[in-house]
């Protein structure tokens, strides 16, 4: 069984500046990371590849040449390979053309029978381009899955929709997104990193290894534009409510009708 693992590399969220005059992120001195859904996706088929024989794992992403770093962990965790698509004329790419891009990629490498996404990445938070890239390459697909099964040929998957679980079962190939529900990470080991860094390669393709429309990719093949990014103001002033009785509650209730914030 082949499998192929989508990655992204995101800024730490957790780290993320906006300039105030562009609206821009301020990338400059803010660590980048694996998206942490792809890093569940990693995860989920090293866990397949650990439970099924003759599994082989490829991890792929589209980005920029610092995105070498996070196949280099995805490496590390134990994926077998790692290919980075990265080119300039793919800069400024909206989901649409990035799925695109990878589904060529993917066209590249021609044997797979299963593709995991993680449900979305933080940076972009739109879960688009994994329903895409099952779009482009005409596969069955899945979405949020947070446990999956594998008998011979077919998938079961089971999603949480909230108030919905959907349980289906596929004819592989087929794509699946997971959600962080499906596993933990493992953790990073030394014999992990010697593997990745000593026995180990990122193979590298560019838009002339790769059989591409030019009005499909970069800003060209991207219909979706950003207007603006901003902070959003908290302008509301919370209120502390610090009594400890059973007066508590009828004090809150009073305040929600007094400000016509419930209504029966």
């Amino acid at each position: 069984m082949k499998i192929i693992v989508t990655i992204k590399q995101v800024p730490d969220t957790h780290d993320v500046k906006i300039d105030p005059k562009t609206g821009t992120l301020i990338r400059e001195g803010v660590p980048s990371i694996i998206n942490p859904e792809d890093k569940n996706a990693i995860e989920e088929a090293l866990r397949i590849k650990g439970n099924h024989e003759d599994v082989e794992v490829t991890a792929l992403s589209m980005g920029p040449p610092q995105a070498e770093n996070a196949l280099r962990e995805a490496l590390v965790m134990g994926v077998d390979r790692a290919i980075l698509v990265s080119d300039r004329a793919f800069a400024g790419a909206d989901t649409l053309a990035t799925s695109y891009i990878l589904s060529i990629a993917i066209k590249k490498i021609k044997k797979y029978d299963l593709i995991l996404c993680g449900r979305q990445a933080i940076d972009g938070d739109t879960g688009q381009v994994g329903p895409q890239l099952a779009e482009a390459l005409g596969l069955p697909q899945a979405t949020c899955a947070e446990e999956i099964g594998i008998h011979g040929n077919r998938a079961t998957v089971k999603s949480n929709f909230d108030r919905v679980i959907r349980v289906i079962e596929m004819k592989m190939p087929a794509l699946m997104t997971v959600s962080r529900q499906i596993n933990k990470p493992r953790f990073k080991t030394m014999n992990g990193v010697l593997r990745a860094f000593r026995d180990k390669e990122i193979i590298i393709w560019t838009r002339k290894d790769l059989e591409l429309n030019p009005m499909r990719i970069g800003i060209n093949g991207s219909p979706t534009w950003v207007r603006k990014i901003f902070v959003p103001s908290h302008s509301r002033d919370g209120i502390v409510i610090e009594k400890q009785s059973t007066e508590t509650a009828k004090d809150i209730l009073d305040y929600l009708l007094e400000k016509s914030l419930l209504r029966f």
